[in-house]
């Protein structure tokens, strides 16, 4: 479940081919803008049907916080 989340979580990001780990702060990330902000909560409600609000989103800091919401 977790290999599954982080292939989609990196193809959301653009991050193929590098590395990433539970721990990371996805906001930190060189690729965190206002498109891949948009294409996480797509991602989240397309994989996961959970539909994410823009506050709750605020909440959210490292990759293992978004896999637990998304595991809700």
């Amino acid at each position: 479940m977790k290999e599954k989340f982080l292939e989609l979580f990196k193809e959301v990001f653009e991050m193929e081919d590098e590395e990433v780990n539970f721990e990371d702060n996805f906001r930190d990330l060189d690729t965190w803008d206002s498109l891949t902000h948009l294409s996480l909560i797509a991602m989240l409600d397309d994989e996961y049907d959970v539909q994410i609000e823009e506050e709750e989103l605020k909440k959210l800091h490292t990759v293992n916080d978004i896999f637990e919401k998304a595991n809700t």
